[in-house]
């Protein structure tokens, strides 16, 4: 009898997920397991939460979501909160388990945690099998070792597609798993429990983003088929306003709710059924910038959280809190800034548009340290990925992948071109 734990991280779904798949075809007893990790909900030294309350109220569903799914088809999920390495060590004694699956990570504190449970295991002569699920393009299939991953994003996107470089099939959901014997699955932590207060998304949130891949589904079938949105994704992407100028997919994949694969074999299936344009196209241009900036925290580690970057450019960047206080506030006195940042501050949200107008003034007109910024957005965006938030931060920096070396954009112009009427200013800073 081969007892095996399926230890769920960014990967908080049953369909098209490697790691689970596996250990039902090779283990006899599967044990999920969740660990909410202290860690991620301590106070930074700016003085606000790694992880804020829209963010972990998010998680939450996403892991109530996945127990409902789980019990569903006669399994459960085991929850915690703690140390990873202490936690799936004690666990391990209690069930005689033989092996520990789980995805893969690029990230810094990410790889350190797996690294500390494979040392756990290891004395105990238990494999940890790792899967890589985070991207649309496996790690083993891009055409570059990853230390010579290209650096700009056109010459990845070139050389991917001159190599025909595809997307590998998706793996089914499980339909029964086993019960879970002598472990109790244990209580999901609340808001206060995680040491936070719960805060309530102001009614001019662009969706009532819930967490959990059930959810997940039927927003993509909601903007795919029933709204038929696909289409014009190319056209209404840099809006900002309401819920349907894009996918709003970004949340779910964040946590792992939802496969960048499983989007990906869904557009083929909309071309397929519907139309095949620019939008289309379009919208997996934009997951491939997600796995560019995967690859790249992968091959750069934690250089991509440094103020200079994996580049080591020098900025001189200030650490001006009055500054800083007034940006994330939304006083700038820059209406177009304000508004965007009174969006993020009241819903945990922003549009694409907003966030590097948002970062390009932080850095540019008030000079103060970008690193703040990503921090900030980290606490925030009920979207944050680490990858593409540090990647696109450093990207605008001039310390990262952008081979113009910085971008300052000149916020007034911006505002004419992306709100010409004044909408969504009046919309945040005047319609209380």
């Amino acid at each position: 009898m081969k007892n095996v734990i399926v230890w769920f991280t960014n990967d908080l779904r049953l369909y098209d997920n490697e790691a689970l798949s596996k250990a039902i075809q090779n283990g006899d007893k599967i044990y999920p397991l969740y660990i909410f990790d202290p860690a991620q909900f301590k106070e930074t030294h700016l003085g606000f939460a790694k992880t804020g309350a829209f963010r972990a109220k998010f998680l939450i569903e996403c892991v109530e979501n996945l127990r409902n799914n789980l019990q569903k088809i006669g399994s459960d999920l085991i929850v915690r909160t703690g140390h990873a390495a202490d936690i799936i060590s004690e666990l391990v004694e209690k069930s005689n388990i033989n092996a520990v699956y789980a995805s893969k990570d690029v990230t810094h504190e990410e790889l350190q945690r797996l690294d500390e449970v494979e040392q756990v295991l290891l004395k105990k002569l238990i494999p940890l099998e790792l899967y890589w699920q985070q991207t649309l393009f496996h790690e083993e299939d891009v055409p570059w070792p990853i230390k010579q991953v290209p650096d700009v994003f056109t010459t990845f996107r070139k050389e991917a597609e001159a190599n025909n470089v595809e997307v590998r099939p998706l793996f089914p959901a499980p339909k029964s798993l086993s019960p879970i014997e002598n472990i109790k699955p244990g209580p999901i932590p609340t808001m206060q429990e995680l040491g936070m207060s719960p805060e309530k998304a102001d009614r001019r949130r662009v969706l009532n983003f819930k967490g959990g891949e059930t959810e997940a589904w039927k927003r993509l079938h909601k903007y795919f088929w029933k709204q038929d949105l696909l289409r014009y994704y190319k056209e209404t992407r840099n809006e900002m306003i309401g819920s349907d100028y894009s996918s709003k997919l970004s949340p779910w994949l964040a946590t792992g709710a939802i496969s960048a694969k499983s989007i990906y074999w869904e557009i083929k299936k909309y071309e397929d059924e519907r139309v095949k344009n620019d939008s289309t196209y379009w919208f997996f241009f934009e997951l491939l910038w997600r796995d560019f900036f995967k690859f790249m925290a992968k091959k750069n580690g934690s250089k991509i959280f440094h103020i200079n970057g994996f580049q080591d450019i020098k900025l001189k960047m200030e650490d001006n809190l009055f500054n800083f206080e007034k940006w994330r506030t939304g006083n700038t006195g820059e209406p177009f800034v304000d508004a965007n940042m009174k969006e993020l501050l009241l819903t945990g949200y922003m549009s694409n548009r907003g966030r590097q107008n948002a970062a390009s003034y932080l850095m540019y007109d008030l000079n103060v340290n970008w690193t703040w910024g990503a921090m900030w957005f980290e606490n925030r965006l009920i979207d944050y990925d680490a990858c593409s938030n540090w990647l696109n931060w450093a990207y605008i920096a001039g310390v990262g992948n952008d081979p113009r070396q910085g971008r300052k954009f000149i916020i007034e112009n911006q505002s004419l071109t992306y709100d010409p009427d004044g909408k969504y200013v009046d919309l945040w800073l005047n319609d209380q």
